[in-house]
């Protein structure tokens, strides 16, 4: 953490509420220590969106979505996936339906359809192995079709999203620029990830 210090001693405003992604690969694969890292990270507002070269074994809502470790960050292969192995799964649980704003800090994992009767506001997390539905503004991340599910689809009524991702695929808050405040819908097409405008 020292480099850390030293970078925001010279640098404070430098990561200002902005999303991270970190590369956990040289870190023990143990939950305990990537926690407590995350937390010092926190401390100096330093706020952890994704994981890069964690082990599959870490997945859970305690932690922010894995992320394929090779991903091309160029505009051009944004929506690519780096792992192709991954096994469709059959989804049997009921949708869960939120009548209430998913509020900064909170973390959703639902085995299933999530539909959200309002915002999901920033910070906030949503991991579905079915399809998500915002019927407000999506300022947070949200993760559909986990567990291998490639039929899942994303739809939002605003979109201001930190990160949004379909079974591994994913684009980060300045990827979608473009379609920021529009209503949109995203699906997997291709081997890549569509978001188009509903309007």
């Amino acid at each position: 953490m020292s480099e850390a210090d030293r970078w925001l001693s010279r640098s404070p405003g430098f990561f200002g509420g902005k999303p991270v992604v970190m590369d956990v690969s040289a870190l023990p694969a143990e939950k305990a220590v990537i926690t407590a890292l995350m937390d010092d990270l926190a401390t100096r507002q330093i706020r952890i969106m994704g994981l890069l070269g964690a082990d599959e074994s870490l997945a859970g809502p305690d932690l922010p979505p894995l992320l394929p470790a090779n991903r091309n960050h160029t505009p051009e292969a944004s929506g690519k996936k780096a792992k192709q192995d991954t096994q469709p799964v059959e989804l049997g649980p009921p949708s869960l339906m939120v009548d209430s704003p998913v509020r900064s800090g909170q973390s959703i994992f639902h085995p299933g359809d999530v539909t959200v009767i309002g915002s999901v506001s920033s910070g906030a997390e949503i991991v579905a192995t079915g399809s998500i539905h915002i019927y407000g503004t999506l300022r947070g991340r949200v993760l559909a079709g986990a567990e291998g599910n490639s039929k899942a689809h994303i739809f939002c009524k605003r979109i201001e999203a930190e990160l949004i991702a379909i079974d591994g695929y994913y684009r980060m808050s300045e990827e979608i620029a473009p379609l920021l405040g529009k209503s949109v819908h995203a699906w997997l097409d291709g081997g890549n990830l569509a978001i188009k405008p509903l309007d």
